[in-house]
């Protein structure tokens, strides 16, 4: 194997040499059309000494913006739109009017219940009064009465009759009156269990009927109050589906509209099951740094996110498991249904050297630099690049710490040519 290797990297410093040679004559026969008068000064170029340090190493992961709170607007009740009152596309607030329904059915109807509910308090008041109950009772009261005279004559005319001072006819009439009135008080008492009975029994109808009609009311109410449609949420609201005079009922297939909230936007993405595995060894489930979102434009979005899910299985027909980000949206600039890239930091390098990858030039398969030696001389040199952090590019071989290269100018410099090198300011806008 080392001995392969050996093998491998003499072929490809032959290469790198024959290339090296290839440019440099070209670039010496350039040089000698277009150089002109000799003595001229070095071109300037930007440059930096690399050094080791640490990376924070990101991945990109294809995404999509999404609304995870997305309302259909429904009617309650069944009815016809008399209007609607909102501007397609418009931010609307939490309970304000989107549609108004033809109320006057509605409104009878509270006017029938209330009516219904008026009559059944009145029985209910005149059955608590219990006129028959007190007509039932004054009678028993009389015949009681009835019963006591009855009883007094009888007691008096006995001693009458056995002294020969009364007759005995009129004995037995005072006997015969008092079985009648003894009759009449039993009957009346049986019409006053009878009456109290009933009385009860009234009462209790009425007062199920006034609840049956208080209920009626207060669903015709809340009909006549449903009858006027309001945003459930806040949020952006769709187009209407529904026309003024359309008809609209609960169970319709077909919302009225839709409200989407904006503040904050979802984001879906999929990582592999290998990645999810090495967050899993570091005891993460998911990226718990701040999120990036790239926009399809290329430019980043202002606002950072953050892992908010992570969904329970791993899709076994793409091998990724899915996670949900939210981002603060609160301009709402983004709406669901954008593409983008989430950005992740994964990984950190430590001790490591990395230049900016404008800083690189592709030679065919190769990846090269320029490097300006002590005596401000610059030289073509075969760089081997890793993993990209940002606008960085990590060097795996090809560099030592100390040495610098140029960053700036590189189509003014030619190998083996010398150079007016200033230092790089990477804070400077565009770098």
């Amino acid at each position: 194997m080392p001995g392969q290797t050996g093998r491998a990297a003499g072929l490809l410093y032959a290469a790198v040499a024959l290339i090296l040679g290839t440019i440099l004559f070209v670039g010496c026969r350039a040089s000698g059309e277009r150089s002109g008068p000799p003595g001229g000064a070095p071109p300037l170029v930007s440059v930096m000494e690399v050094q080791p340090r640490a990376v924070a190493i990101f991945s990109d992961f294809a995404a999509q913006t999404y609304a995870r709170n997305m309302v259909d607007v429904r009617s309650r009740v069944t009815g016809y739109v008399d209007r609607w009152l909102f501007q397609p596309g418009a931010e609307v607030a939490a309970g304000e009017v989107l549609y108004v329904l033809d109320l006057r059915p509605f409104e009878a109807s509270v006017e029938q219940a209330r009516g219904n509910l008026q009559q059944s308090e009145a029985d209910l008041d005149f059955a608590h009064k219990q006129v028959s109950l007190l007509q039932a009772q004054a009678s028993l009261a009389s015949a009681q009465a009835t019963l006591v005279k009855a009883q007094q004559d009888h007691e008096r005319l006995k001693p009458l009759v056995a002294a020969d001072a009364a007759s005995q006819q009129d004995l037995d009439a005072a006997v015969a009156a008092l079985r009648a009135a003894e009759e009449t008080v039993k009957a009346n008492k049986a019409n006053v269990e009878q009456t109290a009975l009933s009385t009860r029994t009234q009462i209790a109808s009425t007062e199920g009927r006034a609840g049956s009609n208080r209920g009626a009311l207060k669903t015709a109410e809340l009909n006549l109050e449903y009858g006027t449609i309001r945003a459930p949420i806040g949020g952006r609201v769709g187009d209407s589906l529904v026309p003024v005079g359309g008809l609209v009922t609960p169970t319709g297939a077909q919302p009225l509209t839709t409200i989407v909230p904006l503040d904050p936007i979802w984001v879906r993405f999929q990582v592999t099951e290998s990645e999810y595995l090495a967050w899993a060894r570091r005891g993460q489930r998911s990226p718990t740094g701040q999120l990036t979102l790239v926009l399809a434009d290329g430019s980043e979005f202002p606002a950072k996110g953050r892992v908010t899910d992570t969904l329970n299985q791993v899709d076994p027909k793409t091998g990724t498991l899915e996670l949900q980000a939210s981002f603060p949206n609160p301009r709402h600039t983004l709406l669901p249904g954008q593409f983008g890239r989430i950005r992740v930091q994964v990984d950190e390098r430590k001790d490591v050297i990395a230049i900016p990858q404008k800083a690189v030039q592709q030679i065919q398969s190769m990846q090269t630099v320029y490097t300006v030696g002590p005596d401000n001389k610059a030289a073509m040199r075969p760089i081997v690049t890793g993993s990209r952090s940002g606008e960085l590019w990590i060097v795996e071989q090809g560099l030592k710490p100390g040495e610098r290269i140029v960053v700036e100018g590189q189509l003014r410099v030619r190998p083996g040519a010398a150079v007016q090198p200033q230092p790089y300011d990477d804070r400077k806008p565009g770098n």
